[in-house]
């Protein structure tokens, strides 16, 4: 069973990351296909697989934030990337911030998995 929500959780963050890489493209073009309602749902629903996925993975192993360091450390680095996302879609005020939050969030994101790969809470910096 752990396996199964294993992949689940790995094809959610997957199509998260694929779904927000198109909404910034998206975003840069002003397209109008931005505001269409399905691609402002789609990834909503996305997020809530990829967030039961991981809470279920988390019980399961017994790896909890604020318990194991490279857990909580995602659990920050998910917030990071949520505000950034957030900027870059909707609410910077500027196209080029808006870009460059999409930039950082990208960034935050690859950090993110580097972190969960290593089982480190620096990621791949702690390789550094």
């Amino acid at each position: 069973m752990y396996l199964a929500v294993k992949y689940v959780h790995v094809v959610s963050v997957v199509l998260s990351l694929a779904g927000f890489f198109l909404r910034g493209i998206l975003m840069m073009r002003d397209s109008p296909l931005l505001a269409a309602r399905w691609v402002r749902v789609l990834p909503h629903i996305n997020d809530t697989v990829l967030l039961i996925a991981a809470l279920t993975l988390a019980a399961m192993s017994d790896q909890y934030p604020f318990v194991v360091d490279w857990v909580t450390a995602k659990v920050f680095g998910i917030i990071a990337y949520i505000i950034l996302g957030a900027l870059a879609l909707r609410e910077a005020s500027t196209r080029r911030l808006r870009i460059a939050c999409w930039l950082a969030s990208m960034a935050v994101f690859g950090w993110i998995v580097s972190v969960a790969l290593t089982r480190q809470p620096l990621g791949v910096f702690g390789m550094i």
